[in-house]
């Protein structure tokens, strides 16, 4: 095709006639290219196609909707050079036909859309997920907080009561209910911390000089009420102080005790051991029964986990092991668990002795 700078035909092809369906006398010295684009190619080719054929004096692989005689749109790809033929200026045009390109740019438009329209989808779902999440943290804090006011009075009456003279079944009643008020008090507290280490405080930890076997001895004298009609074994290995926080400590041991008295075989004890090395120290828990299962073995710590064959009405809501872990993090140490049928469960918590960046003078 050529045309004259301000578009008017001057030569086209049968080629280009049969796309566009005019016949050659009605394109020649009669229209202008322009004037067979659609209203946004014509907007395109007054503030793009002429000035830059006037600055450049070409254009490539400019892709415009060519109207046919009847209405319909066809797709071109367009290339332009412009210059000077005795004296006048003119434009020569070559295209063809881009449905494929079209239809390919097409699909590629309406993927980037769904795709656009997916992550937007995606990110509102994370947005809702989160708001949801740091709502029930929020909840659990407040209503663990509160539920430790009525608990502390039953608490409190439970030992009044102890100091009076109590007969036979009333004074199992007070035992059970003692031991009721320990074990809620004790979920309190792991709610707390939960929600704490979740919301990226981490668990306060004050760390000072203890005596690791007294620390657990300790725990395991209050435990052995909890559960008095369970062997409960305290096994020492090593002397010397370390550096951790002993009510923190005193609560792994809690937690993995209770652990084990949940999943363990009610007939047979539960072993716990407190060790002393060089450079570290740990604490492990034994009991036997029912394996934990291989896959279940790496999310065992994760919050809301619930060991294999838990009771679907159990006491436990899964934050147990998860608040071991956080309480080894915090102290520098390391979780595991090994677990076989013919070995039984062990959980081991591992601790530095003496952590390189000790800090003795308040929480961390």
């Amino acid at each position: 095709m050529q045309t004259t700078a301000d578009g008017t035909f001057l030569h086209v092809n049968r080629t280009f006639c049969s796309w566009v369906g005019y016949e050659r006398a009605a394109l020649i010295g009669q229209r202008r290219f322009q004037e067979l684009l659609t209203m946004g190619g014509r907007i395109f080719h007054q503030t793009h196609w002429n000035p830059l054929l006037q600055m450049q004096g070409s254009i490539s692989e400019v892709k415009l909707d060519v109207v046919h005689r009847d209405g319909t749109k066809i797709p071109m790809v367009l290339n332009a050079l412009r210059h000077d033929n005795r004296g006048i200026v003119v434009d020569e045009l070559a295209a063809y036909v881009a449905r494929d390109r079209d239809k390919y740019e097409q699909e590629l438009l309406l993927s980037r859309k769904k795709l656009e329209s997916l992550v937007a989808e995606a990110t509102r779902l994370q947005a809702e997920a989160k708001d949801r999440a740091l709502f029930a943290e929020q909840m659990v804090g407040i209503v663990s907080h509160d539920l430790r006011n009525p608990l502390s009075a039953i608490a409190m009456g439970v030992a009044i009561l102890g100091r009076s003279e109590l007969f036979g079944n009333q004074q199992r009643v007070a035992n059970r209910i003692s031991r009721a008020t320990e074990r809620a008090t004790r979920l309190i507290a792991d709610l707390l911390d939960f929600t704490q280490a979740r919301s990226g405080r981490g668990l306060s930890v004050t760390r000072a000089t203890i005596d690791l076997h007294e620390v657990v001895a300790d725990a395991l004298d209050e435990l052995g009420q909890v559960y008095p009609s369970r062997a409960l074994t305290h096994v020492r290995t090593g002397v010397g102080p370390c550096s951790a926080d002993a009510s923190r400590l005193a609560q792994l041991v809690g937690n993995l005790v209770s652990n084990a008295m949940t999943h363990g075989a009610p007939d047979q004890p539960v072993t716990v051991s407190s060790s002393l090395l060089q450079d570290s120290f740990s604490i492990a828990v034994h009991n036997y029964g029912a394996p934990i299962p291989v896959e279940s073995q790496g999310k065992i710590f994760e919050a809301m986990t619930r060991g294999a064959g838990a009771p679907a009405s159990g006491r436990s809501v899964g934050l147990g092991l998860f608040i071991v872990r956080e309480i080894a993090r915090r102290h520098g140490g390391t979780a595991e668990v090994e677990s076989s049928a013919e070995l039984g469960t062990t959980f081991r918590v591992t601790f530095p002795r003496l952590p390189a960046a000790l800090d003795d003078e308040g929480p961390t």
